[in-house]
């Protein structure tokens, strides 16, 4: 398909006409052939936009798949988080409980102790009351003098 102009030799009225029809075939030819090519390209454009067309929903789908994604992982971090609060309230509100439970054992303890203590010094002093007196009436305890054994032999050689 050449560009250039064709020359034709001029003959009596007009132009050689053989070398027109020749240039004319030609040109239908090339216009033929351009138009095919045309169409073909038309069809590739039109392949080619419906190609695009599927990419652009295909592309809509994965990004409305994607929002859905991020609103549910969204969701899920949020139930996640109150679900985790929620358990450290319960778990604050169980230690709470489980300290004053222990604070009020350790208390009733401690004045069981105290009570013991006051007892126990109670009974020291008591006891150790008793045993000053104990000491003083064995210091006033006297034994009896031992009489004489000797009587009592020769009472039984009288018997004898």
């Amino acid at each position: 398909m050449s560009t250039q102009r064709p020359a034709f030799r001029v003959m009596k009225n007009g132009y050689d006409r053989f070398a027109v029809d020749d240039a004319i075939e030609n040109y239908a030819v090339q216009i033929e052939q351009l138009e095919k090519k045309v169409e073909l390209y038309q069809q590739k454009l039109a392949d080619t936009m419906y190609q695009l067309d599927q990419a652009k929903q295909s592309c809509q789908q994965l990004m409305n798949q994607d929002a859905a994604r991020r609103e549910a992982a969204e969701n899920i971090a949020r139930l996640s988080l109150r679900e985790a609060n929620d358990i450290i309230n319960t778990a604050n509100k169980n230690a709470d409980i489980i300290i004053r439970e222990a604070l009020a054992t350790a208390r009733g303890i401690l004045e069981d102790l105290s009570t013991l203590y006051d007892q126990a010094g109670s009974v020291k002093e008591e006891t150790s009351e008793k045993l000053k007196k104990v000491l003083e009436d064995l210091e006033d305890f006297r034994l009896p003098e031992m009489p004489d054994l000797m009587w009592l032999k020769d009472a039984e050689e009288r018997l004898r």
